[in-house]
């Protein structure tokens, strides 16, 4: 019998579930009360085989975060998009853009509020968005990001630390940890030293134990602890 692939284990933060609705290829993770809520969006990492089975939106840890914004009021948002090569970069930002369309004319989304979180490899996607922020996007968290591409590829994306010095005040979320891959590691400390070096409004949640992948690899109190940080970060971004 196969080991159970580490995206399928559970989210480690207990979190009553939320059946997500699925509209337009998105699920949407709507909470209880009824009228406009500020959105998040989740934007996972890759590239991911485009024959993986379940996709990303069946990941256990993204229906946690789903379930985590429902519960708190906001709109969670969780999508496939097509990063499944390193040469797809654009063609997954183009998908990026026409589900945050999506997203600000929802019925249930407050146009003017909404927040991105990148996963990973969904690093490589966010410099876009900080480079040059819209007036309806309250900020940019990124979980043990890769901030730019790791080799030579054709590609118009920004990288991470190229993008603060143009975000002005947009605010920032890292989550860092410790044991992360050398070569995704060196990436966050130039994300880190870009930010300090222009005065970019960047807070950090250190892990110092965590692996990439923490939330859904490390059952620790330091994971819960992390977790419930950058939740706490989001909720008061997006809302403010």
């Amino acid at each position: 019998m196969s080991a159970t692939p580490p995206y399928l284990h559970p989210f480690v933060l207990p979190i009553e579930p939320v059946e997500p609705v699925r509209e337009d290829a998105i699920d949407w993770y709507l909470p209880a009360a009824g009228g406009r809520a500020p959105a998040v969006v989740f934007i996972h990492g890759g590239p991911v085989p485009p024959d993986l089975q379940p996709p990303p939106t069946g990941w256990p840890v993204f229906q946690g975060y789903g379930a985590w914004a429902a519960r708190a009021g906001l709109v969670g948002v969780m999508f496939d998009h097509g990063f499944t090569a390193l040469t797809a970069l654009d063609d997954a930002q183009a998908d990026i853009e026409r589900v945050v369309e999506t997203v600000r004319g929802h019925a249930r989304v407050d146009s003017d509020r909404v927040l991105l979180w990148g996963f990973s490899g969904g690093g490589m996607l966010l410099g876009r968005w900080i480079a040059s922020p819209p007036g309806w996007l309250h900020g940019v968290a990124a979980t043990y990001p890769c901030c730019r591409p790791l080799e030579e590829v054709p590609h118009q994306q920004v990288g991470m630390a190229d993008a603060v010095a143009s975000a002005g005040d947009l605010p920032l979320l890292l989550t860092r940890v410790g044991l992360e891959r050398e070569a995704l590691a060196q990436t966050v400390a130039e994300l880190v030293d870009a930010a300090h070096e222009t005065g970019a409004r960047l807070d950090i949640v250190d892990v110092p134990n965590g692996h990439h992948g923490f939330d859904h690899r490390d059952d620790t109190e330091e994971s819960h602890e992390a977790i419930c940080a950058a939740m706490t970060w989001v909720e008061r971004t997006v809302r403010g």
